[in-house]
This record gives structure tokens, C-alpha cells and sequence, in this order.
């Protein structure tokens, strides 16, 4: 009995993490500019969005010294502007992400900030957000006029250079790492990771019957495949994809729920074939 219980008390606090801990959601944190690394003192604005669109009920927030923020709440944390947080960063490096009232998190997008008020200080430009694999991506090393320089190009330790522009053509998975540049002046930029990503799947409609050839050529008619069993309109529409993760911890919650519950309801009816039979004899 006491074995069964302590299975019981395990069920239910395996229920309650599951209800209880944040999840990844698909909306994400925008960047605007895409750059990883900045001169201290550069603007940059941040926005939770969903496919494209403002997510309603997100905020964006980061940690200092060991303390959660909300922009435009804490004490230098940026200023609203509409959807955006406009953040005006100084710190050596930050890190950001979106969340809602639920606890449900985006993907962490951190910077590199150059102190270096020097005018052969440098910072590499390279994507902040993570890049979609096939994709390909320009560096340059940027001095604080705006100036490009050409520069030496080290690419997870290898060097590559002295060019002013580096491309990288088919990013893969293989091509994540530390990335900087250096040039023969002394400027060196700080260090950043390269994140990439594979691009989401998609499902295509089957094929339609093409329409009847207005060609005076006589060629073999084309097989069209069978008709689907239903109208494809009639096809319910695929949760949204920021949906997906609370519905999948949500069934299975339930499932644990019920399977508590099940226990339980054995339990009393074990209990009560106890009592009935103690009371026979």
C-alpha cells in the first residue's frame, strides 16, 4: 500500500512540472539591425513576432546581474516605441528573449558590444539571429565611422583573408563556430557564434489534373492521380505552430491525470475489498 502511494504522490508531481515549466515557443524575438556585434552606444530594435506578425501578450526581456527585466520596466532597459524595444546597448555583452504570462520562452539572441573607442576598433558584421542552412552570408570588419576595412577573416580558427568581404556560400550545420576579424592596424573584433538552423518543413497539396493542351500537337494524355477521398478544402487547418508545444504538454498531462486517477480509484476499491473481507471474518 505504501509502495503505491509513493507511485501516486511520483504521477502527480511529474503532472504538476509538466504544467508548470516554460516551454519554447515558435514566436520569436526580431532583430533589427541583424547584427551580432556593435559599437557601445548603438541603437538596436527588439519586437516579439509570429510568423511575421507582432505577438500580442510577449515581452521582451534579458538578465543583469542575475535579475529578470522587462523593457521599458526596469531602470535603463530600453523604451517602448509601439511594438519595439528600442535598447541602447553599452554593456560588454547582453543576451534577450521573449516570453508570455505563461512562461512560455523564445530563442535567447545575445551581443557583442566594442568599447573600443579607438578608430582602428573594429566589430565583425554577422548575423544575430540564426541563419537558415543553404542560405549564404556576408562578413565585413566594420570600423566605428562606418567605414569597411579589409581584414583578416578567422573562421573557427582558420584565417582567411585579406579582403574586405568574406562570403560563405551553402551555410550548413558544419559551418556553426566562433567567427572574428583583424586587421593590420591593430583592430581586433570580438568573438561571436555562428547559429544555424534547417529551414521548416513544407507540406505541398498533391498535384491537380493540368488543364487540356491547346497544342495542335497530339501527345499521349497525362494520368491524373486519384481524387483525394474529400475536397481538400474541407481539410481541417494545422494548429498554429506556436500552439503545438502547450497542446502536446497538455495531452500529456491529461494522460498522466488520468492514469493517476485510475490508481487512486484501485487503490479505494483494494482498501474496501480489505475492510469487507476483515468484517466476513
Amino acid at each position: 500500500m505504501k509502495r503505491m502511494m509513493k507511485i501516486m504522490l511520483l504521477l502527480i508531481g511529474v503532472c504538476v512540472l509538466l504544467l508548470s515549466a516554460p516551454t519554447v515557443s515558435a514566436v520569436s524575438l526580431s532583430v533589427s539591425p541583424n547584427l551580432q556585434q556593435v559599437f557601445s552606444g548603438s541603437l538596436v530594435d527588439l519586437s516579439c513576432v509570429d510568423d511575421g506578425q507582432t505577438a500580442d501578450g510577449w515581452t521582451v526581456k534579458r538578465t543583469r546581474g542575475g535579475l529578470t527585466e522587462d523593457c521599458g520596466a526596469a531602470p535603463g532597459f530600453g523604451r517602448l516605441l509601439g511594438s519595439y524595444c528600442v535598447v541602447d546597448l553599452s554593456a560588454p555583452s547582453e543576451t534577450f528573449w521573449c516570453e508570455d504570462s505563461s512562461g512560455q520562452q523564445s530563442d535567447r539572441v545575445s551581443f557583442s558590444v566594442q568599447s573600443d573607442t579607438r578608430d582602428e576598433g573594429v566589430i565583425l558584421e554577422i548575423p544575430a539571429l540564426p541563419v537558415r542552412t543553404g542560405s549564404d552570408v556576408i562578413l565585413r570588419c566594420r570600423q566605428r565611422n562606418g567605414a569597411t576595412v579589409a581584414a583578416y577573416f578567422f573562421i573557427k580558427g582558420s584565417r582567411h583573408g585579406l579582403t574586405r568581404v568574406h562570403i560563405i556560400t551553402n551555410i550548413q550545420q558544419a559551418d556553426e563556430g566562433l567567427y572574428w576579424c583583424s586587421t593590420d592596424q591593430g583592430g581586433k573584433s570580438p568573438q561571436s557564434s555562428l547559429r544555424v538552423r534547417d529551414p521548416p518543413t513544407i507540406i505541398h497539396p498533391p498535384p491537380h489534373c493540368p488543364p487540356p493542351s491547346t497544342s495542335t500537337n497530339f501527345a499521349p494524355p497525362l494520368t491524373c492521380p486519384p481524387s483525394p477521398p474529400f475536397p481538400a478544402s474541407t481539410c481541417p487547418p494545422p494548429p498554429p505552430s506556436s500552439l503545438l508545444v502547450p497542446v502536446v504538454a497538455g495531452l500529456v498531462s491529461g494522460l498522466l491525470l488520468v492514469l493517476v486517477l485510475g490508481l487512486f480509484l484501485f487503490l479505494c476499491w483494494k482498501l474496501k475489498g480489505t475492510r469487507t473481507k476483515n468484517r466476513n471474518v
